[in-house]
């Protein structure tokens, strides 16, 4: 149909025009971790982002409502990284996490949409949701016993000498791959202690892993009838790789559980799963030691879902003297990236939804905990990084970082987490597509770098709430939607370091509420990077950052921190900072004390927020991730009773 040029024109003018009203979409119910419930929820419109969603929940049973964080306004936002071809734009929407839950509780979450400029769709939306458990094995099924090949006196039956015998009645040589008599749904295979060792080049190897040495398990549990590894309780269980690449492939397994072995001298301990090729589902590894490993528990693939990796102690093969890095005269140079040997990669890496990672001790690698960076995200929620959860893990000693969440892309929770010795940065976000991803509760310490937060290839939806920060964050690399809350970051007087950078990439940020300690004879002691309205992509040159010497002079100018407080080391009951000309030292948590004093300036300083500081104790929540009068959480494996990184 030809249309008159004046008409086509009226039209695409109106075409192009904003619309502020919101049209209601997809709402997405994420997989359901032990603590936490996380939603998305898709949307057209609202051009001027003033629509809002409250979030009200309630265990199903109970009358009484308590108010959530509401969801994050997301969407519009660009995510890239030239060099990697990586260029992402945030679906519009909301999303977020009804956080800290009590574990197999169903729960009805209420969820209202408002926006003054109208709507159209179903604005409300309830939904119940049942937080997980830990998994257990199945106390009906068989129980198998696997005794080492040198054991001497009584068994118990039906017994078998090795894992693969047991798990897949599998033979020597030729043999072993001829599996008849495979495990059961609800089986556990009860371990028997001693040593369990590959001989990868004997033709008839006990163990049943002629050449390479890897046990390929490929077993189909069900989540009421896990298929569980599991020790005896007889002694210690020890698998040893004999020095080969892979121990472990559990990358076609589910609802498998690994429950008290130790595994050592192998590159890769458990391999989950291969990008775009296969992983597991529904892994346990739990109460378990690593040794001399390169890497602990490893999938790249987006359909790995609903892991927990809990109470394990992962114990690298680097440097345990002295914190390397990436810069300095211990880094060999090499070429314009230097030089870096990767004896242990990551204790922890994963993609895909649901997993949980808490209350593991891990030390000497070259990163702690990994979300796999892996690129765009696909479409599908059930094969993201979302719902994911880190926490109460005690982090000593990396080349690089402590936690990075740099792929995932809604509700990330790193939560009361504890770093000490990280050469390059902390707790990073390289990138997050559209969040939120929370980082709530952790403690820093010595990151001699200044890289406390490590926002980089611009990042999008960062809320920072309640961090205790020994060190600055200096990183200049613009984020979208960023915002800090009840944090102290205190400097260690670094020559020619300010202590905050806040570099925005788009009009949604704020910050509020927070305790800075200045470094000493620094003249720029806060940066800022606001973007021109309406920008989403941003490259900022020198002449848009703005600096500040105090933090009354950044109040006045930003409008921002105006319950922002200065604080300083005597606010605590006895710290003070790694010394900032020593970036190689190692310190150790056992003589360190982030508690505040009674006293402080930074009690009863902070900001009520829903589900993260209830129960504070006085009249508001304390700066910082301690809060004087309630105790301390518990960092690392709940089993281990001793200091595992000390001296």
């Amino acid at each position: 149909m030809l249309i008159q040029p004046a008409l086509g024109l009226f039209l695409a003018v109106l075409a192009a025009e904003p619309v502020n009203g919101t049209t209601v979409g997809k709402f997405v119910v994420e997989h359901p971790t032990l603590h936490h419930l996380g939603f998305e929820w898709r949307i057209e419109g609202d051009a001027n982002r003033n629509a809002t969603v409250t979030t009200r929940f309630r265990k199903v049973g109970n009358s009484h409502w308590r108010p959530a964080l509401p969801l994050a306004r997301i969407g519009g936002e660009n995510i890239y990284r030239r060099r990697e071809n990586l260029d992402y734009t945030v679906p519009q929407g909301f999303a977020g996490s009804i956080l800290n839950l009590e574990p197999g509780t169903e729960y009805e979450c209420s969820f209202q949409l408002v926006d003054p400029d109208g709507t159209t769709g179903a604005t409300e939306q309830v939904v119940t949701v049942k937080t997980r458990v830990e998994p257990k094995a199945f106390p009906g099924g068989r129980k198998l016993h696997v005794y080492p090949v040198d054991h001497q006196g009584p068994k118990e039956e039906p017994s078998f000498t090795s894992l693969m015998q047991a798990y897949y009645g599998a033979g020597l040589g030729d043999w072993n791959v001829v599996w008849e008599r495979r495990v059961q749904p609800g089986d556990t295979i009860l371990m028997h202690a001693g040593l369990y060792k590959s001989e990868r080049l004997n033709y008839v190897d006990p163990q049943m892993t002629p050449f390479d040495g890897a046990m390929s398990l490929t077993g189909k549990g069900t989540l009421e009838k896990p298929i569980t590894i599991q020790s005896a309780g007889d002694g210690e269980v020890v698998f040893d790789g004999a020095g080969g690449h892979r121990l472990f492939d559990v990358m076609a397994t589910k609802h498998h559980i690994f429950d008290g072995i130790t595994i050592r001298n192998t590159d890769v301990a458990i391999f989950a799963g291969q990008k775009e090729v296969l992983g597991a589902v529904a892994l346990t590894v739990k109460n378990c030691r690593f040794e001399n490993v390169g890497f602990g528990v490893w999938t790249e693939y987006a359909g790995s879902s609903d892991f927990y990796i809990a109470d394990n102690l992962f114990l690298g093969r680097d440097d345990r003297f002295r914190l390397i890095g990436w810069t300095g005269p211990l880094w060999a140079s090499a070429g314009p990236y230097g030089s870096h040997l990767l004896t242990s990669y990551y204790a922890v890496k994963v993609y895909g939804p649901g997993h949980v990672i808490a209350h593991n001790a891990i030390a000497y690698f070259h990163d702690g905990i990994g979300i796999s960076t892996y690129g765009t995200p696909p479409e599908d929620p059930d094969q993201r990084a979302s719902s994911i959860d880190i926490y109460n893990n005690d982090l000593h000693l990396f080349n690089d970082d402590f936690i990075e969440t740099d792929g995932g892309v809604h509700n990330i929770r790193v939560m009361n987490n504890r770093g000490v010795n990280a050469a390059h940065g902390g707790y990073t976000a390289q990138p997050i597509f559209g969040g939120p991803a929370y980082f709530i509760g952790n403690l820093l310490y010595h990151v001699p770098s200044g890289v406390a937060f490590k926002f980089s290839a611009k990042p999008a939806g960062l809320y920072v709430y309640h961090n205790t920060i020994i060190g600055e964050q200096v990183i200049r690399d613009p984020s979208s939607n960023m915002h800090f809350r009840n944090n102290l970051f205190l400097g260690r007087d670094t020559p020619d370091r300010g202590i905050m950078t806040w570099a925005n990439a788009t009009e949604a940020y704020s910050s509020d509420y927070n305790g800075f300690r200045p470094n000493k004879n620094v003249a720029d002691q806060f940066s800022w990077l606001a973007p021109q309205p309406g920008k989403t992509t941003y490259e900022p040159t020198a002449d848009d950052w703005r600096h500040f010497a105090t933090l009354a002079d950044f109040r006045a100018q930003t409008k921002l921190e105006t319950h922002g407080i200065q604080v300083d080391f005597d606010d605590f009951e006895s710290l003070v900072p790694p010394n900032p000309t020593q970036r190689h030292a190692v310190y150790h948590a056992m003589d360190l004390n982030f508690r505040l004093k009674p006293t402080s300036k930074a009690v009863d300083a902070g900001e009520i927020i829903p589900t993260v500081n209830d129960g504070f104790v006085g009249k508001a929540p304390d700066l910082g991730a301690l809060e004087v009068g309630k105790p301390e959480p518990k960092y690392g494996p709940r089993w281990l009773k001793w200091e595992p990184f000390y001296r």
